[in-house]
Formats: C-alpha cells, sequence, structure tokens
C-alpha cells in the first residue's frame, strides 16, 4: 500500500510518511522485537526483506512514474532496516537507526524535488521532465546531492548505516551478502538513471516555459541538506 500512499498523497503527506511516519514503525519494531525471537521464524522474515530490496530495485529501474519511483526506493531501504532490527545486535540496532535518519532526509528531498518538476511541468512521467539543468541549474546540484545520498555515496550517512546493516547480516548468516550487495547495485543504477533522465537532454516543447527555482524551494532544499551534511562530518550528532 505504500507507494499508492505516496502517488495520491499532497506533497506534504508524502514528506510526512516519508521522513516521520516510516521511522516510526522502524521505532515500533525495535521496541516492540522481542530479543529471544526464533531462528525459525528470523530466518524467513530476512530473507523476505532482503529480497524485497531487490524486487523493489528491479521495479525502479522500469518505473515510469517519478514519484512512484522514490515511493519504492523507500519500500527498498526500509527492508535493510527491518532486516537489521530483526538480529537485535547492538551493531545493527545502530545500523538501523543511522539509516532511517539518513532515508528520512534524502526520501523528503526528493519527494519535494520531484514535486516542484510537477508543479512546472503538470505531469509526473520522466520522460517529461527531461533536460530541466538548461531550465533549473541551481536545482541541479540539490538533485545530484538528493541522488547520490540515496545511492548511498561515500561519505554520508546512508553508506555508514548501509555497511552497518550489510556488515551485520553478512556475520548473521554470510549468504546475505549475495541479496544485500545486489540492491546496493540496482539502487545505484536507478538512482543515476533517475538523475540523468530528469537533468539531461533537450527540453520538451512543454518545458520550455519553466520558471527558475523560487526562494522558498531553495530554502526547503536548504534544510535538507544541511543536516545531512552536519551528520555526516559529525555522525556523534545522532546520539
Amino acid at each position: 500500500w505504500l507507494p499508492k500512499a505516496h502517488v495520491e498523497a499532497p506533497i506534504a503527506g508524502s514528506m510526512v510518511l516519508a521522513a516521520v511516519l516510516l521511522k516510526l514503525g522502524g521505532y515500533g519494531i525495535i521496541r516492540m522485537a522481542p530479543t529471544n525471537i526464533s531462528t525459525t521464524l528470523i530466518y524467513p522474515m530476512i530473507a523476505m526483506a532482503t529480497w524485497g530490496v531487490i524486487m523493489t530495485g528491479l521495479t525502479c529501474l522500469r518505473k515510469t512514474d517519478l514519484k512512484a519511483l522514490i515511493a519504492y526506493s523507500s519500500v527498498g531501504h526500509m527492508g535493510l532496516v527491518a532486516s537489521a532490527t530483526l538480529i537485535q545486535t547492538p551493531w545493527s540496532t545502530s545500523g538501523a537507526v543511522i539509516l532511517m535518519i539518513a532515508h528520512g532526509l534524502t526520501s523528503s528531498m526528493l519527494f519535494c524535488l520531484a514535486n516542484m518538476l510537477y508543479e512546472r511541468t503538470n505531469t509526473r512521467m520522466l520522460i517529461a521532465m527531461r533536460g530541466m539543468h538548461k531550465a533549473m541549474p541551481l536545482m541541479t546540484s540539490y538533485w545530484l546531492i538528493a541522488s547520490l545520498t540515496n545511492l548511498a555515496l561515500p561519505p554520508t550517512i546512508n553508506l555508514i548505516g548501509e555497511i552497518q546493516i550489510m556488515t551485520t547480516l553478512f556475520n548473521w548468516s554470510p549468504l546475505t551478502i549475495m541479496m544485500t550487495a545486489m540492491g546496493a547495485t540496482i539502487t545505484a543504477t536507478y538512482s543515476l538513471q533517475m538523475f540523468m533522465t530528469t537533468q539531461q537532454g533537450p527540453l520538451t516543447k512543454d518545458s520550455k516555459e519553466t520558471y527558475p527555482a523560487q526562494t522558498r524551494e531553495l530554502l526547503i532544499m536548504l534544510l535538507h541538506t544541511l543536516p545531512i551534511l552536519l551528520l555526516t562530518l559529525n555522525l556523534e550528532l545522532i546520539y
């Protein structure tokens, strides 16, 4: 239901859902999951969570709706969080908390950027948004930051969270490295594809009258970017 809710919701609803409500779900799993959970239950649940990372990533590769693409990306990242919280070790819980905070900022920023393009083009189709670098060159830098943090570029906090989760999963079962590595590769692929499709190429005929970014929009992007940079420089701010 999550991608449907994201696509149908207004921009404020999408940002709150991605940045706050999903993290409340992760917090609930951390608090409610018993520490002595049986392995017969944890194996299938972690297998489904890691397999879901691959499936949602493959879905993102073929999505033409920008908002649906970002929504499915959120589902994939939450699969990593769910698998980490089920293991119930200090290292996995720390990685899940870091990834939840990083994803909350990144996903909210991507939804806001997608809405800015929707307001100017009146469509969510990727092919109709191409060439936005020519119309809004300043927003391209924010698109680049959001796309690179979404694919966990070093040394962002997204990478720190994902590395902690992958390390924990590998220590728990070495077979999980196949699914987590494949999921990370697919995530990088669709994140770069999303950036290249929306920013590169010629402007469409309907986009030639696109107005530049407004001050309030740049302020929203700055308020997303600053916490990402500050947490990247000093991760102890989370604790």
